[in-house]
């Protein structure tokens, strides 16, 4: 059985789509498909089955989700301590959107070129997601945001980078306050489902401001975007480059201080990829992008 099939079965049963699962993996649907009657064919029974537009597990696709986990998270371990000797193998790495924009690319092209047989799977998503996939071993490490929470003694975790809350505006509204702009302009909100976006919601009770919501969105990029565009303000973290290009926009520091997005990777203290995480993580804080 190949362990790519499990694999894309975990994802097609967690995004619903084989679509949606194709352009994660960067293959095409039919691709999917076929790992996926592979696998069928393999245990001897259907794990799919298509309710209306989504796929979901069968009775016998549910039963085997915690133990495919499983058996990847071994296989990964299995293939860590054989080259335990050598800079190779692979490294399950979820990542934010910003940090796969701001902080990876110069690190990973340093790893690359330096360690030419080790390979890097990256996961995009939030924060929130990406600590329950360190939870559940389906990666060896993340960077995200700081959990608003105590970390776990079993997890270990390094800042990268202290990003300090600012109000984006239009370009005209460089040198107002930006208190006053909160109060008069549509506001654009940082999705409070993301901890970072928590941050700029505390940030609003603390002063007992009150903006007239205009959207919400997950997307940093795409705030910065709908800003530029005049469709209001927004509290966002000075993230990493890049920002998408060409924007006039003007960045404004807060009247009152306030704690940082803080930004870093956090790993299992006991995992077999320690060695492949540690290779990542000095290559980061070689790159230069620090607190």
């Amino acid at each position: 059985m190949e362990t790519r099939f499990l694999d894309t079965f975990l994802l097609v049963t967690e995004l619903g789509s084989m679509a949606e699962a194709s352009r994660r993996l960067g293959i095409t649907p039919a691709a999917v498909a076929q790992r996926m009657q592979a696998l069928e064919d393999d245990v001897g029974v259907p794990l799919l089955t298509r309710v209306g537009r989504r796929v979901q597990p069968t009775d016998t696709g549910y039963a085997i989700i915690e133990k495919s986990r499983r058996i990847l998270a071994e296989v990964r371990d299995l293939r860590s301590l054989a080259n335990a000797d050598l800079p190779s193998g692979e490294l399950r790495l979820g990542a934010i959107t910003t940090a796969l924009t701001g902080l990876l690319p110069g690190a990973l092209h340093e790893v690359f070129a330096s360690m030419p047989h080790v390979e890097v799977f990256l996961l995009p998503g939030p924060s929130t997601d990406l600590y329950q996939r360190l939870i559940d071993r389906d990666i060896d490490a993340a960077i995200l945001v700081k959990p608003p929470f105590s970390i776990p003694k079993t997890l270990e975790w390094e800042l990268l980078r202290a990003e300090r809350l600012v109000l984006v505006a239009p370009a005209d509204c460089r040198g107002e306050n930006p208190h006053d702009l909160l109060k008069t302009r549509p506001f654009i909100r940082y999705d409070r489902n993301n901890w970072g976006g928590r941050l700029a919601d505390e940030y609003l009770q603390r002063q007992g401001l009150k903006p007239a919501e205009r959207l919400e969105l997950d997307s940093l990029e795409a705030i910065s975007v709908m800003v530029a565009n005049g469709l209001g303000v927004s509290l966002v973290p000075d993230w990493s480059k890049t920002w998408p290009e060409g924007l006039n926009i003007a960045v404004l520091e807060l009247p009152a201080p306030f704690p940082p997005r803080e930004i870093g990777m956090l790993w299992p203290r006991s995992s077999p990829s320690r060695r492949l995480t540690g290779i990542v993580l000095d290559a980061l804080k070689r790159s230069g992008i620090r607190p």
